[in-house]
């Protein structure tokens, strides 16, 4: 299952191709700011807009040690670390994404602040009682066992840490309209339903200080997604997109998803959880 999660998400000379693309829309590759990579390294509901009011409800601040769980290319990782001064470490399964996480952690001047491994969720290696928060964005759709997860991160967690939750979960029982940024076939896809998921982080010792739907932010962000990519899609002067990293499947997300979320096969969640 892994090697196909690999699949979807990784892609060769991904680095050389992330950084011609900057080059073409004109970016200073070797000073990039990181509004210049939104677009790319922000690639969840909402994007770093989401990010940030999340991080903000949650309580994140200056000197907090986060773990990002399922970082990508560590978008969400160096915007947490830039914005409140925070160390952040970055995990992904995907070496590529890892690679390039780390060259646009220095091209961003944020390396001392952000590291990055590759690993499992399920299984870090990481030591016991390590972090104040777990960052947990858009991660969850493609993991099976997710209970493995939860008690993952309650073990790496201090007392009174916090796992925070921007997810993806099921809505009614229709078959979701693929592809989607987390699966281009169903046999990785993974989404079960609100109630269910609480119940299982219940289950691993967590409390709940809040959860809150946000399908209407959802529904609001993927159809504007969906309207440029509509408007755009005859145009080659894109340089910038999703596409850079999931290739042609890239330009339907804003469709395959607005449809999710308009027929109710999927909702989007925001939830924080004491350890």
């Amino acid at each position: 299952m892994q090697d196909y999660i690999k699949s979807h998400y990784g892609s060769d000379d991904l680095g050389a191709k992330i950084f011609a693309a900057l080059a073409r829309a004109g970016k200073q590759i070797d000073n990039l700011e990181l509004k210049d990579l939104s677009i790319i390294d922000q690639l969840h509901t909402g994007g770093h807009i989401a990010t940030l009011e999340l991080a903000k409800k949650a309580g994140i601040s200056h000197g907090d040690i986060i773990l990002d769980a399922g970082c990508g290319i560590g978008g969400s990782s160096r915007l947490l670390a830039r914005t409140f001064e925070c160390k952040v470490t970055g995990i992904d399964l995907v070496p590529s994404f890892i690679d390039v996480a780390k060259q646009l952690a220095e091209s961003t001047k944020t390396a001392d602040q952000v590291s990055f491994l590759s690993g499992d969720v399920k299984d870090t290696g990481l030591l016991d009682d390590t972090f104040d928060v777990i960052w947990c964005q858009h991660t969850l759709m493609n993991i099976r066992n997710k209970p493995s997860v939860f008690q993952e991160f309650k073990r790496i967690l201090k007392p009174n840490g916090i796992m925070v939750l921007h997810e993806i979960v099921q809505g009614n029982t229709l078959d979701i309209h693929l592809p989607v940024p987390w699966a281009a076939h169903p046999a990785i896809s993974f989404l079960i339903p609100q109630q269910e998921m609480e119940q299982m982080i219940l289950d691993s010792g967590f409390t709940c200080r809040f959860i809150e739907d946000r399908t209407d932010q959802a529904k609001l962000w993927w159809d504007k997604v969906n309207a440029a990519s509509l408007k755009n899609a005859d145009s080659s002067h894109i340089h910038l997109g999703p596409h850079i990293i999931f290739g042609d499947n890239g330009r339907l997300f804003g469709q395959t998803m607005s449809s999710n979320i308009n027929e109710g096969r999927i909702r989007l969640i925001e939830a924080v959880y004491h350890g």
